[in-house]
């Protein structure tokens, strides 16, 4: 070859120097950082298994925190910096914190929020009803979801249930080798022909998704509903209830699917509520391997956010704030002050680009399964409705820290304009004069009751955290 084709053209050189492209992951690591991430994603996929509801998430994250030293905070203890504490919101949401040494009006609380509700089917209060041999529980589907989806799938029963006397049962069936799973019932193909004349959104009604729960009659000639009576010995044998004590329950149907790796290559994991534990692991593992006391960070994992992020465990509620305020109290600083010098990375999926469904997407904004943690300038929806739209300083301040780093990344948008949208608690943080933007790992088929995430993205976003805590 000559020595003027080895050398770069002139142009060829400024197309390197002055281009942007996406980096895949995988061709950018060796194989001691591939063996991390798969390890890593070992951790991730059994947090996933144990953390299907909030309640359940908020526990295994406060195990997972006591084993880092981490221990209980109440509202008005002292603070003092190396502490490591957190805060349990009526076992639904969680928040920890690590106090450091550094001047909060100058340095700011780090913050890392995300959420652990998934979408999911809720019990009604007064669910069970027998009807044709089956008996069923009522349910009223929380979060957006695809009603189709939720049907002729194995569901377990998970959620808490406070009896007549006070005293809490934790329900946890479907899930185990040995146990017996639910289900929806769906229209044989044979007989579905005016079905398959509606819409998608028509083909299941809401007051459809019935879980099945029984089809054994209780032998006894007097009773009337005997498979209904059936379902209710079994869960007074199990649980102590009996059926008013369905009022005071906190019950769900949720997929019986474990998390298993996808592909032949076991690139991609496949599994139930990656949105958005697949970054509330990651902000998680990010704190509690962050040994510094210099900084203080603070993680959210907030419920409710499938719903809007209403009530008192929600990110709308004022406890977030609260104990930003305790924090800057505790260094006897002005908390307007302590929120203003802030940063929050709002940790929440955003849609992965799938070829199969191009049309909703605009790839050159779109994010790429296994190109890295992907930052969204922007979410909502009806142009920008309802988002928290970053600013460019706080991009570029970002981009800054990610490149000193070594973090790969991406940018994303959640599809093509008018295609549809969604948002985060991004706007609810913001609210509290927090710089705030979102950060998260692209998922296919969100929303589903079996979603898709690169490992390479999980891992990426696990190092971003890091590098933004440090």
């Amino acid at each position: 070859m000559s020595e003027k084709k080895e050398k770069l053209s002139r142009g060829a050189e400024l197309e390197t120097k002055l281009s942007f492209k996406k980096t895949c992951y995988f061709e950018e690591c060796d194989e001691q950082k591939k063996e991390a991430v798969f390890a890593y994603a070992e951790g991730y996929k059994a947090y996933l298994d144990e953390s299907k509801t909030e309640r359940e998430a908020v526990v295994t994250s406060i195990a997972l925190a006591e084993k880092k030293g981490y221990t209980p905070y109440r509202l008005g203890d002292p603070i003092k910096p190396g502490d490591r504490k957190y805060f349990d919101n009526r076992g639904k949401s969680l928040v920890l914190f690590k106090a450091g040494k550094a001047d909060l009006e100058k340095d700011g609380v780090r913050i890392l929020a995300s959420h652990i509700d998934s979408p999911r089917l809720d019990i009604k209060q007064n669910p069970l009803y027998e009807d044709s041999g089956m008996a069923f529980l009522k349910t009223h589907y929380y979060g957006g979801i695809k009603k189709y989806q939720w049907t002729a799938i194995p569901l377990a029963l998970h959620g808490t249930v406070v009896l007549a006397d006070g005293s809490v049962k934790t329900v946890k069936i479907g899930d185990g080798e040995n146990d017996p799973v639910f289900y929806v019932n769906d229209l044989l193909p044979h007989l579905a022909r005016e079905q398959a004349q509606k819409t998608m959104g028509q083909i299941i009604d809401g007051e459809t998704l019935n879980v099945l729960v029984g089809g054994y009659p209780f032998r006894d000639d007097d009773v009337k509903e005997k498979i209904r009576l059936t379902v209710l010995s079994k869960l007074n044998e199990l649980y102590g209830m009996t059926e008013e004590d369905f009022l005071s329950a906190e019950l769900c149907a949720v997929p019986a699917f474990r998390a298993k790796d996808v592909g032949f290559d076991r690139a991609l994991v496949g599994g139930y509520g990656h949105d958005d534990k697949v970054c509330s692991y990651p902000a998680l593992t990010a704190l509690l391997d962050d040994g510094s006391d210099e900084h203080t960070v603070m993680v959210v994992l907030a419920d409710k956010e499938e719903i809007g992020s209403e009530g008192n465990t929600g990110m709308q509620c004022a406890l977030y704030e609260d104990v930003i305020n305790a924090l800057a109290a505790s260094q006897g600083k002005d908390p307007a002050a302590v929120r203003n010098a802030s940063v929050c990375l709002s940790a929440d999926v955003t849609a992965g680009y799938d070829p199969n469904f191009a049309s909703v997407y605009e790839k050159r904004n779109a994010s790429l399964v296994g190109y890295g943690t992907a930052v969204c300038k922007f979410t909502g929806s009806g142009g920008k409705s309802g988002s928290n739209d970053a600013s460019a300083e706080l991009m570029g301040r970002i981009r800054k820290i990610f490149a000193e780093n070594k973090v790969i990344w991406q940018t994303a948008e959640l599809g093509k304009v008018d295609a549809g949208g969604g948002g985060t608690v991004a706007k609810y943080v913001s609210k509290m004069n927090v710089d705030t933007v979102d950060i998260g790992v692209p998922v296919i088929s969100m929303h589903s009751p079996y979603e898709v995430i690169s490992k390479a993205d999980l891992y990426s976003t696990y190092e971003a955290f890091v590098a933004f805590l440090k």
